[in-house]
């Protein structure tokens, strides 16, 4: 069983999702905002699998337009 690595992924999907939004679009919004994040390393977030700096929190809250504390439940 893998441990989970951030409480933010989930989140982060369902936000995404409610944007309709692809990880390939949300990973390319990232990039325009400075973070070259991949399709695959957005989906080890969203599954808990890697974990998430501060930094990457506040492009993914900028990228998403909602706040950081948004990103948790």
């Amino acid at each position: 069983m893998i441990k989970k690595q951030n409480i933010v992924g989930p989140k982060i999907r369902k936000l995404r999702n409610q944007r309709e939004m692809l990880q390939d679009a949300l990973a390319a919004k990232c990039g325009l905002l400075g973070w070259d994040l991949s399709r695959s390393t957005l989906a080890k977030i969203e599954a808990q699998v890697r974990c998430v700096t501060d930094r990457e929190l506040l492009i993914l809250a900028k990228a998403l337009k909602v706040t950081i504390g948004d990103l948790f439940q």
